[in-house]
């Protein structure tokens, strides 16, 4: 029980400053459950990371397989339902009181400073997801062209998630 609890210590106080998702709170995901805790190595934190987007389904997945790790089946639960629950409260809150046509620039504003805050939140994401995966100069090289190319080209994401396969599969990265 002890572990179910700190899955939710953990998990309820992200969901509610989880502005863009799960994924833009990953940085303190990852601080929580690597540094603090030390449930998960940086490779399995990665490892779950990219499973969890492997598969189909939201992205918030990678909190469930988090919990399975820490507390198998009732662990999965409890941290899924621990970092959604009080973010969809928050939510429908949120939007019950913005509802009113007097509220119409709350909500203007509202919005217009969430999203910067959720960009810079995913940006905090991906480098601290590029930081516990690259440790080999080809592994970073691999995530600059990445980032590179869907910047600045149309090329498909699967596209290039195929070259990094192959390049893992030759013992590359």
């Amino acid at each position: 029980m002890p572990r179910l609890l700190e899955l939710v210590l953990v998990f309820a106080p992200l969901s509610l400053v989880a502005v863009g998702g799960a994924n833009s709170v990953l940085p303190d995901i990852h601080r929580q459950v690597v540094t603090v805790h030390a449930w998960m190595s940086d490779a399995e934190f990665s490892n779950a990371f990219v499973l969890a987007q492997a598969v189909p389904g939201p992205n918030i997945l990678v909190v469930s397989l988090i919990g399975w790790n820490v507390a198998g089946l009732p662990g999965a639960l409890v941290a899924l339902v621990a970092m959604c629950g009080p973010s969809s409260v928050l939510a429908l809150a949120v939007e019950r009181g913005l509802r009113s046509a007097r509220m119409a620039r709350w909500r203007y504003r509202l919005r217009m400073g969430l999203g910067p805050l959720t960009i810079g939140l995913m940006l905090a994401s991906g480098l601290v997801l590029a930081r516990s995966a690259d440790h080999a100069p080809v592994a970073v090289g691999l995530t600059v062209v990445t980032a590179v190319l869907l910047q600045r080209t149309s090329v498909h994401p699967l596209l290039l998630m195929a070259g990094g396969a192959i390049l893992g599969v030759m013992g590359l990265v």
